[in-house]
């Protein structure tokens, strides 16, 4: 699992220094701000391994989506205790709790018929919206599609375990589960994957070189 309603989103708090995600702690406007680009290349890379286990695979709703966390909420708007208790000294769990975009357009883009929410969506939201994305074959949306049909197809849920110690070199971390091999490099060089078949990247691949924050599902 690496999203839920405590936590700041994976695609925000992949792309900064945020220590570890621990519950109330959000993002506040007045915080260094993550890098978005950044963040989703983590995210979907950390996503893809996570998808690659057998056993359930927990999703948190907007993360397929590849929302961020909502970093610039006012403080006028914010609904969590927390931020309360602790006189504004943690700005709470809102980020990460703000509704889904599923259209462009509209005041709470197509969450709510009033047009009205507990919680408003920060601008970047309406590009984020499921309607746009459903469209493009290269979205964030279509990739945890793909990703999610392929773990049925190749039966991963119902696998098996086996870690893969220094796989393709000593910068990445690997396991095997039902004949799939699940890569992800965590260093600076891209890693040679030519003699395995690519079964799916978590960001397209140049010439079959696994670039850093990249994970891949690879077969001989």
């Amino acid at each position: 699992m690496l999203n839920n309603h405590d936590v700041i989103r994976h695609a925000s708090r992949f792309g900064g220094d945020y220590g570890r995600a621990t519950a109330s702690d959000g993002i506040g406007s007045g915080q260094p701000q993550p890098d978005p680009i950044l963040g989703l290349q983590i995210a979907k890379g950390a996503t893809l391994f996570m998808l690659g286990l057998p056993g359930a695979s927990y999703l948190y709703q907007g993360e397929e989506l590849g929302l961020p966390e909502h970093t610039t909420l006012e403080d006028k708007y914010r609904q969590d205790p927390t931020f309360a208790r602790t006189n504004g000294a943690r700005v709470g769990r809102d980020g990460c709790r703000i509704p889904l975009p599923w259209e462009p357009e509209g005041d709470s883009s197509g969450f709510s018929e009033s047009g009205k929410s507990w919680l408003p969506q920060p601008a970047s939201y309406k590009e984020l919206a499921r309607s746009i994305q459903e469209k493009n074959p290269e979205s964030t949306l279509s990739f945890y599609k793909t990703a999610l049909d392929l773990r049925k197809q190749l039966g991963l849920g119902e696998g098996s375990f086996s870690w893969i110690a220094g796989h393709q070199g000593p910068e990445t971390l690997g396991y095997e589960n039902s004949g799939v091999k699940v890569i992800y490099n965590f260093g600076a060089q891209p890693v040679d994957l030519s003699t395995f078949e690519i079964l799916l990247s978590s960001q397209p691949l140049s010439g079959k070189q696994l670039a850093t924050n990249q994970c891949a599902w690879i077969k001989p």
